[in-house]
């Protein structure tokens, strides 16, 4: 097999903070971006809590996915910083939160991005795990579905579906890769129908929403926002982003295809249970040794420690 993986973990060179508004608390919150030992995996520390970015911990997943008791201690809103960490491939890294939501930012992994690109990515001395799917797995509701496929690398093909006619059916397709994330699927933005407004007002959600970090679409179907859209296709684009960030709660990048029609955070959240919970399905496996300029040869091996079905 030839596929161009990354050998060994990474985490960041340095410190860095980035702060902002909560989008849905509608608060003032910050967090703060340290490196990490080799498996380690993704941390979140809240107050003397700490939660690992992994599928196990997720609480919720209405309107945005969240890790912890939403009654009680808890960070939100972590699908965009997620997705930037897988897109870029970062393994390991402690991010501590002063609230209980990561800032909503511009509404896209954009700001993420370049705040890893200030940290400087470091490659540690650890084989990456990556986990292989080796037979198809399918999740269905209503009309709605999600599946893993296996594939010679990591790909998403995401489909939308919406009434309204500024959104209609829409669909991307591509293998990702740092590159292909940075150009095509970083920069998306999140989106919702102003119809929608009071009712996620009353039921606690959107308060920190705007036009600053959200595409709005009026009430006559038209796009609210004076930019306009920074791609014709931001929204199926944008919720590719979503798939990735809530993905790349496997404890390991995936090898395969993630395939979904009208998914969302929780039918990507089952879709992920289903693929782990059947051990027939996956096998976890790192590079092996190889000469330089030649394509990766994979091996099966061991599940990392902060990997979900070690739990």
């Amino acid at each position: 097999m030839g596929i161009d993986l990354q050998d060994y973990q990474t985490t960041l060179k340095s410190r860095v903070t980035l702060s902002g508004i909560g989008v849905h608390s509608g608060k003032p919150v910050a967090i703060h971006f340290a490196p990490a030992d080799a498996d380690t995996g993704v941390v979140f520390q809240v107050a003397d809590r700490e939660f690992r970015g992994i599928v196990s911990e997720v609480g919720a997943t209405d309107l945005c996915t969240l890790l912890g008791d939403p009654a009680g201690l808890h960070v939100a809103t972590i699908e965009h910083l997620m997705a930037a960490l897988f897109g870029l491939g970062i393994d390991n890294l402690l991010i501590e939160v002063e609230g209980a939501e990561v800032p909503i930012l511009d509404g896209s992994a954009g700001q993420f991005v370049e705040a890893i690109d200030q940290a400087g990515i470091e490659v540690q001395g650890v084989k990456r795990r990556y986990i292989r799917v080796i037979k198809p797995v399918r999740i269905e509701s209503g009309a709605s579905w999600a599946e893993f496929r296996p594939y010679g690398g990591t790909r998403f093909e995401v489909e939308i579906d919406f009434e309204s006619p500024a959104i209609g059916r829409q669909s991307f397709a591509s293998d990702i890769n740092d590159d292909i994330f940075r150009r095509e699927i970083a920069r998306a933005r999140t989106f919702g129908f102003m119809k929608d407004v009071e009712r996620l007002w009353a039921a606690g959600y959107a308060l920190g929403s705007s036009l600053e970090n959200s595409v709005v679409i009026g009430d006559d179907n038209h796009i609210i926002n004076m930019e306009g859209l920074r791609f014709s296709n931001e929204f199926v684009r944008h919720k590719t982003l979503d798939a990735m960030g809530d993905l790349a709660l496997a404890g390991a990048r995936f090898i395969g295809c993630f395939r979904s029609y009208r998914g969302g955070h929780r039918l990507n959240a089952a879709a992920l249970r289903r693929l782990l919970s059947d051990r027939s399905a996956f096998e976890v496996v790192e590079t092996s040794r190889r000469e330089r300029g030649r394509s990766a040869e994979l091996i099966a091996v061991s599940a990392a420690v902060h990997a979900p079905w070690t739990l």
